[in-house]
This record gives C-alpha cells, sequence and structure tokens, in this order.
C-alpha cells in the first residue's frame, strides 16, 4: 500500500518545509517538493501543517489503583490517543510484590493486545532483591529500557533509597533510564493522618497534604542518589515551582536529570479541588495540583529546556462510580485523571498560539524529545526516510471545544472540560494506516505492535 501526502508543510523540531510525503508499506520512503510518484491514496494538505506523530510517553490504561482499574482499557485509550493526534504511547508494566519482572512484561503484553497503535512499556519496580539485579539486564534485552520507582506510597509502590541506588547503577551500566515519582511519602502519610484525624475529609485535602516542598525534596534526593551511581534520570510529572528548581540546578552543573511535566498543571490548580461540593474530586491525581503561580514557572521551563517532555499521565476514573468512592475520605478517591486525547490540542492552542512556545517546539515537546530519550528515534518522532510513517496532518484553523460529551476516552468528565482551542488533528496515519480522517475511525484493535526499544544514550 502506498500513500501521498501533497501541498502541506512538514514541520519537525527544527525547521518547516514545504513538502510532499510518499509512504509506502508504512515506512516513509521519499520526502521532497511536487513527489510525481503514483500512490493508492493521494491527501491533499494544502494549509496543514504535518508532523511526527505525537507520543506519549506516561500513561496508566487498564491499570490497578488502590481497589479499581482505570477506566480506559488499551483499546479505548489508544482510539483516544489517535483522535488527538498521538500515535505511539508507553504504559507502565507494574510489578506486585513477589513477582518476577518477566512475568509482569508478559501480562502486561496481553493486556495491550487490542492496542489501535503501536506501543512501548516501562516497568514499575517495586520488589527487586540484590540477588535479582539481573532481572533488568532480560528487561533490556526484550526492549524495555526504562524503570520506574517510587518514593512515595508506603507498603505499596515505594522502595528504600538503597534499592533506587541499586537500580540506578545497574540502569546506568545496561544502558537504561530510570525514572522516578518523587514524593517523600513518609512525610505525606504523617499528614494524611493528622488531616483525617482532624476531619478534614474533602478533596482539597489531597493536596494540602501533599505540598509541593515534600516533592522537591525527594526530586533532590533522588537527583543525589543518581549523582552518586553515575546515572541518568527521568523526572516523571514535576507539578511545582520547588521541585523544577532541584532539576534546574543539577542540569546546571552538568547532570543528565530530564523531567516532564502534564497538562493538568499547566492548566489546572488547586482550585480546581476547592471545587464545590464533591467535583474538587476529578481533579484527585498525584502529585497534586498546586496553586496557579507554580503554572508559569513550569511554561518558563518548557521555554527554556528545564522540561524535555510534556505527558499525560492518562489515568482515568468515572467519576460517578469510581471517584465518589472517596465521598467521606480523600484518600479513597482513587488518584488520577483523563488527558491521552488532548493533549496535543491543549499545547499547540495555549503554546503556538499564545506565542510561549513555537512551532517546532511543540512537535519536540510532544514527539521528538519523547522518541530520543525512550529509545524510539528516528523510527518514531521524526519524518524521515526510512521511519515508520506515523503522520499527523494538523489543521491550525480548526476549532474545537473540548467536551465530556465529545470525546473518546473512556471517562465521564473532562479536566478541559469547555476550553476553546484552535489547531486539531485532521488525519492521522500510524505505520502508513489512515485510522483517523475528519472525525470517522477507520482503526482497528490489535493493528498496534510491542515497540522494543533501543538502549538509553545521552543526548
Amino acid at each position: 500500500m502506498s500513500l501521498l501526502i501533497q501541498h502541506g508543510l512538514v514541520v519537525s523540531s527544527q525547521h518547516s518545509t514545504p513538502s510532499d510525503l510518499f509512504i509506502r508499506d508504512g515506512i516513509i520512503a521519499d520526502i521532497g517538493p511536487s513527489l510525481s510518484q503514483r500512490a493508492d491514496t493521494v491527501i491533499d494538505a494544502s494549509g496543514k501543517y504535518v508532523i511526527p506523530g505525537a507520543i506519549d510517553v506516561h500513561t496508566h490504561l487498564d491499570a490497578p489503583v488502590g481497589g479499581t482499574t482505570s477506566s480506559d482499557d488499551f483499546e479505548s485509550g489508544t482510539r483516544a490517543a489517535a483522535f488527538g493526534g498521538t500515535t505511539c504511547i508507553i504504559d507502565f508494566a507494574t510489578q506486585s510484590r513477589g513477582q518476577r519482572l518477566t512475568d509482569v512484561l508478559h501480562a502486561w503484553k496481553t493486556k495491550a493486545h487490542s492496542s489501535t497503535i503501536d506501543y512501548g512499556l516501562h516497568m514499575i519496580v517495586v520488589d527487586l532483591p540484590e540477588n535479582r539485579l539481573q532481572d533488568l539486564d532480560a528487561l533490556v534485552e526484550e526492549g524495555v529500557t526504562s524503570f520506574k520507582v517510587f518514593t512515595a506510597y508506603p507498603g505499596v509502590l515505594m522502595i528504600d533509597d538503597a534499592t533506587i541506588f541499586r537500580i540506578l547503577r545497574r540502569a546506568a551500566s545496561i544502558g537504561a533510564l530510570v525514572c522516578v515519582h518523587a514524593e517523600n511519602g513518609t512525610v505525606i502519610d504523617l499528614l494524611v493522618r493528622e488531616a483525617l484525624a482532624a476531619g478534614n475529609t474533602s478533596p482539597v485535602y489531597h493536596a494540602l497534604t501533599r505540598p509541593p516542598v515534600t516533592e522537591a525534596e525527594a526530586v533532590h534526593r533522588v537527583i543525589a542518589l543518581a549523582r552518586l551511581a553515575k546515572a541518568p534520570l527521568y523526572v516523571v510529572h514535576v507539578s511545582s515551582a520547588d521541585a523544577l528548581l532541584e532539576i534546574e540546578n543539577a542540569r546546571r552543573l552538568g547532570q543528565p536529570v530530564y523531567a516532564e511535566t502534564c497538562p493538568q498543571y499547566l492548566f489546572c490548580s488547586l482550585e480546581d479541588l476547592n471545587r464545590d461540593g464533591f467535583e474538587g474530586a476529578k481533579y484527585v491525581l498525584t502529585p497534586p495540583l498546586r496553586d496557579s503561580y507554580h503554572q508559569e514557572a513550569l511554561w518558563e521551563g518548557l521555554r527554556t529546556n528545564a522540561l524535555q517532555v510534556v505527558s499525560t499521565d492518562h489515568c482515568p476514573f468515572f467519576y460517578e462510580t469510581q471517584k465518589i468512592a472517596g465521598r467521606d475520605d480523600f484518600t479513597k478517591i482513587p488518584n488520577g485523571g483523563p488527558g491521552i486525547e488532548n493533549r496535543p490540542q491543549l499545547l499547540y492552542h495555549f503554546g503556538v498560539n499564545e506565542n510561549r512556545i513555537s512551532l517546532h517546539r511543540w512537535v519536540d515537546l510532544i514527539s521528538t524529545t519523547p522518541a530520543k530519550l525512550f529509545g524510539l528515534y528516528p523510527k518514531k518522532g521524526e519524518l524521515r526516510v526510512g521511519s515508520d510513517a506515523d503522520v499527523v496532518i494538523w489543521d491550525p484553523e480548526q476549532q474545537h471545544t473540548i467536551s465530556a460529551s465529545t470525546h473518546h476516552m473512556r471517562v465521564d468528565y473532562s479536566l478541559y472540560e469547555g476550553m476553546k482551542v484552535k489547531g486539531n488533528a485532521e488525519t492521522v496515519i500510524a505505520r502508513g494506516d489512515v485510522i483517523v480522517d475528519r472525525g470517522s475511525w477507520l482503526g482497528r484493535a490489535g493493528r498496534g505492535r510491542f515497540v522494543r526499544r533501543a538502549r538509553f544514550s545521552l543526548q
């Protein structure tokens, strides 16, 4: 099968060029002006941007959380991602105590068989005695080249500093990147117990018991462990100016520390947790939303490259049947929110249209740098000959109102309800297949493939 995209503006993280793009058998075969190849399908992209498919490196589909499961599975979640212009995700396989890591990997690949787009997996490590460190080597051989550790959730996901150090040191020796969820879990647990004892049970206390300093302290600590281990580090879902400062200081000293933020921290705030009644439960996610002044610090981090990636941490739960479990106790509200469909729209409108970031920086944040950091580049994250034909035709003029009534995520609310954006994915092509075209779904469950990722190397 072949496809020719004509008359578009091909946009990369570095430059923009009026070009045609020819796809054959799922691979980009040629790029240049006025291509003349005969194709099975021809698309006129006049007035549109032609960009590499977006890559979301932080999702939680069909994920067990606090006695329930995230409401999007791999079919519904990746379908929603595609409607927004995302053509590849990296999800998290989560180890339970006592499980061998290779068994966890195979279980998650079985879950992901219904994926509509290509996917990779990180491994969340919660139980790794010193005599099983070689299990990490086996994952890397399987193409899982990133591991996630937690300094939060004692007794569930949190591991001690010595284990984190061992994982960092081993990862550095085998070409893997360690990702960290950084909050001071034991201090947070104390603050939570004190809040409940005082009768403070409403959703806003989820944030008040996890103040920014508990994030910044943990970020500082794990950066120090990474420096001692001579290992690169990736900090997930940075939510505060305090944590960002620790990352900036480390990078200024030349330490290989990378970080992401998420749309919820750029567009939502503590005020949302304080909404009337129980509405604030929709915004319970971790780390929590912050006072709005943190948002400008995060935007500045995106401008200066102190933050290299915007991902979603997509982990949705139905408000009416799942979030409601915490009506009388904020600790029982499942942590997480939806967003896998909206990231490119939000970053384009509020970033590019409002002159916070350039068009090229937008492509870099949502596609190219995620591909580079997580072993997908140059097969993904770039439009060049030989790369996978993951391509989005982006209409910069299309206006859209974000709403739960029209989104494709399997959840009954939107964090961004009513936000009006200009710029949207018109046609989405995944490995040469047109899977979304002008609002119509043309993809199918199970067409996505597991991507074996390359080992990490310093950029």
